[in-house]
């Protein structure tokens, strides 16, 4: 299909972005998904000064370079959270300010909603991000939660997020929230709920990373066929579960990444158990032809050697297409030259 094949530069924000320009473009990547990050790009400068986002692009077209998304995870998740410490290591400055919670979520929203006209001249199409979510801590139904309080809880999601988005409608450009633990869509059913509570507008859609269904027991192939009419950016994860001995459980246990304790782990594309190849299939069924971004979440392998290889064997994948026709055609062709 050649689909552009993008690094996504979220775990790669301590690299200036001149120097990982030339890395990617050096391992031959089509471009970059972008971190909104003040040493990737930065949404403050981009605000303040037009010039800023030209001086990046030109940066990017210096290298070969395309940016087909912003990735603006950390501004997205803090809109609708309920924030605490945790945030302010994710935050700007300027976004967290004092910590007040509420204050933070209306900084935050106000960054989101000037980020889909910065993309735009950017060029970028799509912002992939977080949403946050009022309920997810509420997941396991205890203490007792009642279904009012989870459809209050996307009420809420539905009416700090639908100003932002029509800054997105005005720019032209799709918001694409990754489905992932966390956030108001985690796994089939929320992300249906998601799409009902802001009304199925198209501003809103989906980026799927497969690594965070294989160890829900999810199906990311059949997740991208049935939301294909809203699927705006493709990530490419790898994910392991270790859960073969009775006592490594699917919620982690708090233990960190790696710890062969855990049920489950990131690992890089092919170091896994996703069925990469039936994604692609699926992608190709319904013509998908947007980027296909490698992400980096291996704690166990190196980000300089994962990153090449995982290029690799992004292109090897691609190669999957479509035949040029039937495998059956040739049936009625022979009967026709007899």
């Amino acid at each position: 299909m050649n689909r552009p094949v993008t690094l996504t530069t979220v775990q790669w924000t301590d690299v200036p972005l001149p120097d990982l320009c030339r890395d990617a473009a050096g391992w031959g990547y089509d471009g970059l998904a972008l971190a909104c990050h003040p040493r990737h790009f930065d949404v403050e400068r981009a605000r303040a000064d037009p010039a800023y986002v030209d001086e990046v692009r030109a940066l990017l077209d210096s290298h070969g370079l395309s940016v087909h998304a912003l990735a603006a995870h950390m501004l997205g998740q803090a809109v609708c959270d309920p924030v605490d410490r945790r945030h302010q290591g994710i935050l700007p400055p300027g976004i967290w300010g004092d910590g007040d919670p509420e204050g933070v979520r209306r900084r935050a929203a106000e960054a989101m909603t000037a980020l889909p006209a910065a993309a735009a001249r950017l060029g970028a199409e799509t912002v992939v991000g977080f949403t946050g979510s009022p309920v997810w801590q509420m997941f396991m139904l205890f203490p007792p939660v009642t279904q009012d309080d989870i459809q209050a809880g996307y009420r809420e999601f539905a009416t700090r997020w639908n100003p932002v988005l029509d800054a997105f409608d005005d720019a032209g450009v799709r918001f694409a929230l990754e489905v992932h633990p966390t956030e108001i869509a985690y796994d089939y059913w929320t992300t249906a709920r998601a799409l009902d509570a802001v009304g199925h507008r198209p501003a809103f859609g989906l980026n799927l990373d497969p690594s965070h269904f294989l160890w829900q027991g999810l199906d990311p192939a059949v997740f991208a066929y049935d939301y294909r009419e809203r699927l705006y950016h493709v990530d490419l994860k790898d994910a392991v579960r270790r859960d073969t001995d009775g006592r490594n459980g699917i919620l982690g246990s708090h233990l960190p990444w790696a710890d062969p304790r855990r049920g489950w782990d990131f690992v890089s594309l092919g170091h896994g158990q996703i069925d990469f190849e039936a994604l692609v299939r699926t992608l190709n069924a319904i013509g998908y032809t947007g980027p296909l971004s490698v992400e980096w979440e291996d704690a166990g392998l190196d980000r300089a050697t994962a990153a090449p290889e995982a290029l690799a064997r992004v292109r090897a994948l691609d190669r999957v297409r479509p035949a040029a026709a039937a495998f059956d055609a040739a049936f009625d062709a022979a009967f026709d030259a007899a």
